[in-house]
């Protein structure tokens, strides 16, 4: 058993984090104790639990990192550290937006992180999958995919390996209620990602325009697919996806308008939010949740 103290020297908003983590039912999030148990891999490809707790408060962030094997201590400290995003300044994140039209959105926000998915493979599958559903029942077919095919192990799940996904039959998704279109594309996908057509490693380095270009080549993943995982993927700072409708319900309600934005006036009133327009997005979606 291992343990490690983390001190970030930025304001950064963990129950956050947790509250919208706990919206997946295949993670593990305890509010009371401010944990949530992470699944990640080593590069050899052994699964390991690594709890992060949090001990301090949003302007003064602390966390106890812990595992069960000190010989990947390392590494599981470097992957957890880059999915928390622990290494970006969101105090000056905060400041970029001051005077803007956003200031009293961050004021009331402030160190809001990007929340990213555990596992890029899966962050892609969930893409696909939640594509044009209501989330509730988006999250029963991740659900179900995951608790039919990945693995739970020392209290977390684990989820599928593209290589498995990739020798099913369409039927066995239909038969979870996914459409035959959904099934195809999440299986047909996976086959390109096990034969190493797409390889997502190499992907995830390239710059936002380069991923988007290559993502919407696949058939069955559009643009808000691809936004979709380089925001929540890849943790990406500069997304805004104009055509999400929470989004347009937040800038709705926020500037007291009588409809929501068309994608013009989104573009035209997100002046100035660049380079962190991804914090904009989920600090508009935090406005209107729960």
């Amino acid at each position: 058993m291992w343990k490690e103290t983390i001190t970030l020297d930025t304001m950064y908003d963990f129950d956050y984090s947790l509250q919208r983590l706990q919206m997946d039912p295949l993670l593990f999030v305890d509010r009371n104790q401010r944990s949530v148990d992470v699944p990640l891999k080593t590069e050899d490809g052994r699964r390991h639990k690594v709890t992060v707790r949090a001990k301090g408060n949003t302007p003064h962030p602390v966390f106890e990192v812990s595992g069960d094997h000190e010989d990947d201590k390392s590494e599981l400290l470097k992957q957890t550290f880059d999915l928390f995003q622990w290494e970006k300044d969101l105090t000056i994140v905060n400041e970029h937006f001051t005077g803007t039209n956003l200031e009293q959105l961050f004021y009331a926000h402030p160190g809001t992180p990007i929340v990213r998915d555990f596992d890029l493979y899966f962050s892609l599958m969930k893409g696909i999958i939640h594509q044009q559903l209501n989330m509730k029942f988006a999250y029963t077919l991740s659900t179900r995919f995951v608790e039919a095919y990945g693995a739970f192990l020392d209290g977390v799940w684990f989820y599928p390996e593209p290589e498995d996904i990739a020798e099913l039959p369409y039927e066995d998704l239909r038969r979870m209620q996914f459409s035959q279109r959904k099934a195809e594309y999440v299986i047909d996908t996976s086959k390109k990602i096990a034969e190493g057509e797409i390889d997502l490693t190499a992907l995830a380095v390239q710059s936002d325009k380069h991923i988007i270009d290559q993502l919407v080549k696949i058939r069955g993943i559009g643009p808000w697919t691809a936004e979709n995982w380089l925001l929540f993927g890849l943790g990406r700072d500069d997304l805004l996806p104009k055509a999400d409708i929470g989004i347009q319900n937040a800038l709705k309600f926020y500037f007291k308008m009588d409809k929501k934005p068309t994608i013009p006036e989104i573009t035209e009133m997100s002046d100035g939010w660049s380079p962190y327009q991804s914090h904009a997005s989920l600090t508009l979606w935090r406005s209107i949740e729960g």
